[in-house]
């Protein structure tokens, strides 16, 4: 059994494993760069240690320095949390030399599956759908070519070694080929240390929907159903939610078991998701298997009532899974949106600058994963993920309502971020009505939407007005501690309230701001 737990990640994730930690009587280690020393992970932890050097490799990737923190704090085991050295096979090997657990699966298996063109064949070989393309990676821009002209004109241009869109490109004609196989190799050394690449059929409309899978070490394995991740910008995921819209309970089967397929084919251990993509015609396809926690897993949570975390440190302690695959039930409706500092006005481009104003929503089934504070810099030093929103619904319907109050309700001012746009797919027709896919950006959203002022979300027009906003100095809140969540039966310890880390505030209506500001919080709050 685990006493401590040494959480190798920052912000809203490390905040999120710490209170899971907690609720199981476990002790938690934050470890810090200088700039994230008064991050809310690093006030909330029970022990803090401040890690040596300037850059992300010389601190949140340096695996010697971490593992001498777990020696020296005597951590029982590593929770990595997603990004970082969550994937990294040679960090979960060096872990099992000091002897501390590594909370996630074992290092071939990460090896296996983090190899995009080795994935493939282990998906071939399980019987699971890949989309046309190369079986192994291409070395030359003549040998792509030849893929390209047997599987047909568009196809897509991917990374070997990695996922998450980089060093990914589409191509459509012959011409575009050299020049996107010359930038995917080259974001694929920068983004993963290797440049391989591997060419797959492009799909039209494709819908990208992921299944959750747990499994032990004592040969049981479970599902615990999918998640819709079709709203996405560069390839990456904004607004998930479950179940998809899109499927019915045949193809809801089919795609699962296949999934299972695909996790037992490389001996997988612990929390994983397998991605596919559903073309128009509802034939899916292996995407790639995430090895380790998804961003998006409070989805999973509130349809489930299980706590991912707590069944990860579970199994990682050695304790068989508590169910069986028939015990697992999914009620409601859950949707996720990633609040990240990016303008949505200028194609999501990473902003900076400091919060002013952090007031996260909060109510029955509203959830906030947060790792920020007011007075907080946001810089392009890390990923621009800043909270995630989840709401629950006894339906869609009650679900997408629910979200739009919350988003309305949520104030973060100091840096765009992605709530206007949020907001507005909550009301496009296209998603209300499930029929968007992975284009949903290109065909449905410029920027000049969120300038509409027939709009019914003053948020969304002010959008810009807070991208100057440097010296706001209205609209302070008095903050307290509050928790919320969509709470379920206890029985092990897995089920229950999924606790929402936002803060019930008080209002300030004292402050003046900027007149395009005062004009938004008066109509928002004042009508």
């Amino acid at each position: 059994m685990f006493r401590k737990i040494l959480i190798a990640n920052r912000g809203e994730i490390a905040l999120r494993v710490m209170r899971t930690c907690r609720e199981l009587g476990l002790q938690t280690v934050a470890v810090c760069s200088e700039s994230d020393n008064q991050s809310p992970h690093v006030l909330y932890a029970d022990e803090t240690v401040l890690l040596e050097g300037k850059t992300v490799s010389q601190t949140y990737l340096n695996m010697a320095q971490i593992l001498q923190v777990a020696r020296e704090r005597q951590a029982d085991a590593i929770h990595p949390g997603y990004g970082f050295l969550s994937e990294n096979a040679d960090f979960a090997e060096a872990c099992a030399k000091e002897k501390v657990v590594f909370i996630g699966p074992e290092p071939h298996a990460i090896r296996q599956m983090g190899d995009k063109t080795r994935a493939r064949e282990l998906m071939d070989k399980a019987g699971v759908p890949v989309p046309p393309g190369a079986r192994s990676s291409v070395t030359t821009d003549k040998e792509a070519l030849e893929v390209a002209r047997e599987i047909g004109f568009p196809v897509l241009v991917k990374a070997a070694a990695g996922g998450g869109g980089k060093g990914m490109r589409m191509v459509r004609t012959e011409k575009e080929m050299s020049g996107a196989l010359k930038t995917a190799r080259s974001e694929s050394a920068s983004a993963f240390g290797d440049d391989r690449i591997y060419l797959e059929k492009y799909l039209d409309e494709p819908r990208h929907v992921e299944f959750q899978i747990f499994a032990d070490r004592h040969g049981n394995m479970v599902h615990l159903f999918e998640r819709e991740c079709s709203i996405q910008r560069r390839h990456q995921k904004l607004i998930e939610e479950s179940p998809s819209p899109f499927l019915d309970d045949v193809l809801r089967s089919e795609m699962s078991d296949a999934a299972l397929r695909a996790a037992g084919s490389c001996g997988y251990t612990g929390a994983g998701t397998v991605e596919f993509l559903v073309d128009r015609d509802r034939r899916f396809y292996f995407l790639e298997m995430n090895t380790r926690l998804q961003v998006e897993h409070p989805v999973t949570e509130m349809i489930t009532g299980i706590d991912l975390v707590a069944l990860q440190i579970r199994v990682a302690e050695g304790h068989p899974l508590p169910w069986k695959q028939h015990q697992i039930k999914r009620h409601g409706h859950a949707i996720e949106c990633r609040i990240c500092a990016e303008n949505p006005l200028e194609q999501f481009l990473p902003a900076t600058g400091t919060v002013q104003t952090w007031r996260p929503a909060a109510g029955a089934n509203i959830r906030m994963d947060e790792g920020i504070r007011a007075g907080q810099q946001i810089t392009t030093e890390y990923d621009p993920l800043l909270a995630k929103l989840v709401v629950y619904g006894n339906n869609r319907t009650q679900a997408i309502a629910r979200m739009i109050h919350a988003l309305d309700e949520t104030v973060l001012t100091g840096c765009p971020t992605t709530i206007p746009f949020c907001r507005y797919v909550m009301e496009h027709p296209a998603f209300r009505e499930g029929r968007y896919h992975t284009h949903f950006i290109p065909e449905h959203f410029t920027g000049t939407e969120l300038q509409n002022e027939t709009l019914s979300h003053p948020v969304a027009i002010i959008a810009g007005l807070l991208h100057n906003e440097n010296n706001h100095d209205g609209n302070s809140w008095n903050q307290k501690d509050g928790h919320t969540g969509n709470v379920h039966e206890s029985k092990d310890g897995l089920h229950g309230p999924q606790v929402a880390s936002g803060k019930n505030s008080s209002r300030d209506r004292s402050g003046s701001g900027r007149a395009g500001t005062e004009w938004w919080i008066n109509r928002k709050y004042h009508r």
